[in-house]
């Protein structure tokens, strides 16, 4: 089986060796995204809201370079760093994964890189 790196300028660039994305003939697997603006390099906000929102936003933009969508995703992992977050950010993952949400596992963490509040990855089938 074929694997292609995936790579895409509006998400955040790789903070260490890895890959945005991993696609094969069947699907995408994203690496973990965070909060960070992909112009700046830096966390947009010190709030859960606000990085869920942009961790979604690059997570949408690296499963468009890749040939997939939110609606093709079929499992996510959340990684919070205080699950007291859970609420505020299972709400806005809501807005995007509402209609027929994927599987999904959350799990709370010592710690993120950047020291974020949440980190988020993949896996979506290819359309």
């Amino acid at each position: 089986m074929k694997k292609e790196i995936v790579q895409t300028e509006k998400a955040p660039q790789a903070i260490g060796p890895y890959s945005q994305a991993i696609r094969t003939e069947t699907a995408v697997y994203t690496a973990g995204q965070l909060g960070i603006d992909p112009a700046t390099g830096e966390l947009v906000s010190n709030e859960i809201e606000g990085q869920t929102r942009q961790v979604l936003k690059n997570l949408q933009a690296v499963l468009e370079a890749a040939g997939a969508s939110a609606a093709t995703v079929v499992k996510t992992t959340v990684f919070l760093k205080q699950m007291g977050d859970f609420a505020k950010m299972n709400a806005i993952y809501g807005e995007v994964f509402g209609a027929n949400p994927p599987a999904r596992s959350t799990i709370a963490v010592a710690g993120l890189p950047k020291d974020a509040l949440v980190e988020i990855e993949a896996v979506a089938l290819i359309a």
